[in-house]
């Protein structure tokens, strides 16, 4: 069975979100201060969208969880 164009979307969002982790989980444990720069970089990170769904305060709170999560679990 072929998924819908949203459970397609959710999964690939989940399988994103996974490889992005442990790659910055690597490379931090390898090169430290990646997560200290990606962080600094969040004030330029905003929401393209054009109606009122726009949110970039939203889109930075989970770019800032994901970068927390990552100090979290570190390269074990």
């Amino acid at each position: 069975m072929v998924p819908d164009a949203t459970t397609q979307t959710r999964q690939r969002e989940i399988a994103t979100e996974h490889l992005l982790f442990k790659l910055m989980e690597f490379v931090e444990a390898r090169h430290a201060g990646l997560l200290d720069f990606m962080e600094q970089s969040l004030d330029h990170l905003g929401d393209p969208a054009i109606d009122n769904t726009k949110d970039n305060e939203a889109v930075r709170q989970i770019a800032r969880a994901m970068i927390i999560g990552a100090r979290k679990q570190g390269v074990r």
